[in-house]
């Protein structure tokens, strides 16, 4: 928070009187000392200072003109100031400034030639306090130019400013009056506000000729207004936050944020040391829109909005549409404009071919900050792409990727929903991720988190003062799991704002699919929550129907203006018709992690062996219900952490007994209707759990480990699972419709046997066995149909190659009249093909 400036008392010597005609007058005497700025409070947490290049530069690059460059780099930056001035001489800057605290606000010191009788455009009165405090709804109907009688008045509020004049076109200078506190203003006998004006401002130690922000027009047109009224902005990242742009011929950036309930709100940036006084923003009515477009600000600039809430109480937020951020936990919002090239055309062309479904869709899920821990996403984009083709993924799912304040961790807690992480690099980086993976056949899933957001006093939560983004019934605000604040699904604005977001990844990022986090946390007004501490919903249940409306709209929007994308829930329930069609009814997701398979299944191959056939309902239930959604079969980053375990330590026995558990249930898995997904390091069959400073252990396979061979094993697996699952459609094109499946066998329970039939559209079958037990069995028989007389293995885990024993079926496999006879290696899964 930055304190509010408290009025500067009137000085105590008498000016020269500031002429108000054409004549120019003697300037006032320049004081013997620049003033020195007070020492700030030590602020609750850190906010985003003057230590990044932006800062540095922000003086030479506010004005166009080579005079004010040429200051800049004389002085570094000019006296605290605002509207693409400079700021105090590099040497001076206040400690706050310098350590990313937002400077404690000191009264402006009194200046030589300053007059407190009022002239005759003096601002006074309650426009004077309200403008002074950052509670004007109006700033631009007091600064500027305004056709006045008898001339044009000029006012402008330039905080350590030594003196102020307006530059005509013509060149000519006129000496503004000091009114104190900032304010300076002046009455010129003009016919008209002349066109393209400039300010001349005097600091200690320089002198800058800047526009003035407060003589432009809107930069936020009434249909945009409208849209964002209505909850209907599809684009709104191209509405709110901070646009690089050319305005009324000035380049400059346009700062607009939504803020309804707010008395007023200023912008503060890494080039006012974070004071916000000089740069009142302005209300655009009804929208609870603020707009303000600074001339000369533009890429790498820091900006925060300070924001006054109903109280009177002074905030500094950061953009919640900010699109680039700096690095945690350093906190500032960054103005930025891309320019990444895309390459990826042909990817984006048929990437909507065909209904995801239907189709391939083998997920490698990746933690990125940790994957290969230090690399940022263009160094990424030199490796990452390349072993996930070579393994033979359909997919990756990234995460995390939206920025969040803590680093160790899934990155759930979102405080910037349209900026990618800078802990790896600038959104075009990002881009330039995406792109690679895409130009190597590769798609990008992003884990994208609608449900909750963190309390950070300087993000969403309370930011305007009120409950805002959260709901304001503290019942349906408060998450009890995560200490977080839940979205108000039911309030328009809120709703475009995550609508659209989602739209921004798969539109501006190219990105394929987003993964959304939680979702039956948003579904039930009592998750988590004991007897009266819930409110129910109109008809006394515990359905929240705003989240429903906004999970159809967000679905809906996004499969229509993005052809291709899909939208997997991870939804934990039972909940009726998640990847059912938006218009009949559903939530309109495509596809659904099946939460029921992962636990039953783990449950099962965790047991040893003999206890097994206790528990061989665990592993057939799933067909129960297996059509009832469009499934993804997740072993994800939630299975294998927190003391959970790596998949391969969940399995009893020696390690080499572990090792073919490992591979033989994920022979079952790419075989089980479905999709697949797979968390980092499990492909390898790392033995520990994750870790955020670490990443997976890919010292197993290197050649100097001794055991390299046994994990080099397991991922020579995963790569010929890939590679059959692509080329086989059986296994993949009737994935969510019964026809694709058969049991051969799936009641063999004191044999720890399972055998099924997969087929697809023609009817071309693969029969998938499994042998959980760790024995051998010779002359196994199994029902095939008579349509098949023969049959050959065309993938074994078991094969010495992944590090099994060896035993396999060679040759063709007749059927016989009572079905075709086989041998089972132990704790291995076999594919079979027509010979």
């Amino acid at each position: 928070m930055t304190p509010r400036r408290p009025t500067r008392k009137p000085p105590t010597r008498t000016a020269q009187p500031v002429a108000t005609t054409l004549d120019t007058p003697t300037p006032a005497p320049a004081p013997a000392s620049p003033p020195v700025p007070a020492a700030p409070e030590a602020p609750a947490r850190p906010v985003a200072g003057a230590d990044t290049p932006a800062a540095a530069a922000t003086a030479a690059t506010a004005d166009g003109t080579a005079a004010a460059r040429t200051a800049a780099a004389r002085t570094g930056r000019a006296a605290m100031a605002a509207g693409g001035t400079g700021s105090a001489p590099a040497g001076s800057a206040p400690a706050a400034a310098r350590s990313g605290a937002p400077a404690a606000a000191a009264p402006p010191r009194p200046r030589e030639g300053a007059d407190r009788v009022p002239g005759p455009a003096a601002l006074e009165g309650a426009d004077r306090a309200r403008l002074l405090a950052g509670e004007h709804h109006d700033p631009h109907g007091l600064l500027g130019a305004h056709q006045v009688p008898g001339g044009v008045a000029f006012r402008a509020l330039r905080p350590q400013a030594r003196a102020v004049a307006v530059v005509l076109a013509d060149g000519a200078r006129h000496p503004l009056r000091d009114d104190g506190d900032g304010l300076f203003s002046g009455v010129l006998p003009l016919p008209a506000v002349p066109e393209g004006y400039r300010l001349l401002v005097s600091y200690d130690g320089a002198e800058l000729e800047v526009h003035d922000p407060y003589r432009f027009l809107p930069a936020l047109g009434e249909l945009d207004l409208h849209l964002i009224r209505e909850g209907r902005h599809e684009e709104l990242w191209t509405a709110l936050g901070a646009r690089v742009m050319t305005h009324q011929g000035v380049a400059g950036t346009r700062f607009t944020v939504w803020a309804p309930n707010a008395r007023g709100v200023r912008l503060a940036g890494d080039w006012t040391f974070w004071d916000g006084t000089g740069l009142p923003m302005r209300s655009l009515g009804a929208s609870g829109v603020w707009e303000l477009f600074v001339p000369g600000i533009g890429e790498g600039t820091l900006y925060k909005f300070e924001v006054v809430g109903p109280d009177g109480h002074h905030a500094l937020r950061a953009d919640p549409m900010a699109r680039r951020t700096q690095c945690p936990p350093e906190t500032a919002s960054v103005v930025t404009a891309s320019h990444h090239t895309w390459g990826d055309a042909a990817w984006m062309a048929r990437r909507g071919e065909r209904p995801v479904h239907e189709a391939p869709f083998s997920v490698y899920e990746v933690h990125l900050p940790s994957w290969r821990p230090g690399l940022s996403y263009r160094e990424l984009a030199e490796v990452l792409p390349a072993y996930v083709k070579d393994l033979g993924f359909t997919h990756v799912e990234l995460m995390p990727v939206a920025e969040h304040p803590y680093s160790p961790s899934w990155g759930y807690q979102v405080t910037s929903y349209y900026a990618p992480t800078a802990r790896l690099g600038t959104p075009d980086d990002f881009k330039h991720l995406v792109d690679r993976l895409h130009q190597e056949g590769i798609g990008v899933l992003v884990d994208w988190v609608p449900a909750h957001f963190p309390k950070d006093d300087w993000a969403l939560a309370r930011f305007d003062g009120t409950p805002l983004y959260e709901h304001p019934d503290p019942r349906r605000a408060e998450h009890p799991d995560w200490g977080t604040l839940e979205f108000d699904y039911g309030r328009t604005e809120v709703r475009n704002f995550l609508v659209a977001n989602a739209v921004y990844w798969c539109q501006e990022f190219h990105i394929d699919g987003l993964r959304v986090d939680a979702v039956a946390s948003m579904l039930y007004l009592d998750y988590s929550r004991e007897y009266g501490e819930w409110a129910p919903n109109e008809h006394g249940g515990r359905e929240n129907f705003d989240a429903v409306r906004f999970l159809q709209e967000m679905n809906a929007t996004v499969y229509r203006r993005c052809p291709g994308v899909v939208t997997v829930a991870e939804e934990s329930t039972a909940w009726e018709g998640v990847t059912r069609p938006t218009d009949q009814g559903g939530l309109g997701f495509g596809l659904k992690w099946n939460m029921g398979w992962m636990h039953d299944s783990l449950v099962y191959v965790s047991k040893e062996p003999v206890h097994r056939k206790y528990h061989h309902n665990e592993m057939t239930f799933s067909m129960v219900y297996a059509y009832s959604e469009n499934y993804v079969l997740p072993i994800s980053h939630d299975e294998v952490v927190h003391g959970k375990q790596a998949l391969v330590s969940k399995m009893p026995g020696d390690w080499w007994q572990r090792r073919a558990n490992h591979r033989a249930y994920l022979g079952f898995m790419w075989a089980h209707p479905g999709k697949q997904l797979l968390f980092m390091g499990q492909e390898f069959a790392q033995g520990a759990e994750w870790s955020h400073t670490d990443g997976p252990e890919w010292w197993l396979l290197a050649d100097d480990y001794h055991s390299a061979g046994d994990h080099r094993g397991v991922r020579d697996l995963v790569r010929d699972l890939n590679a059959v699952y692509a080329a086989t459609p059986a296994l993949w094109e009737r994935d969510t419709v019964p026809e694709g499946f058969q049991w051969a066998l799936g009641d063999a329970a004191d044999d720890n046997v399972f055998a099924f039939l997969r087929y697809d559209a023609h009817g071309a079958p693969l029969l998938a066995v499994s042998n959980f037990s760790p024995v051998v069995r010779h002359d196994y028989r199994l029902w095939t149909p008579q349509s098949v007389p023969a049959w050959a293995e065309v993938l074994n885990t078991d094969a010495v190659r992944y590090g099994g024993g060896g035993v396999r079926n060679a040759g063709a496999l007749t059927r016989g009249p009572d079905g075709v006879r086989m041998t089972l290696p132990p704790l291995a899964t076999v594919w079979l093909r027509p010979a």
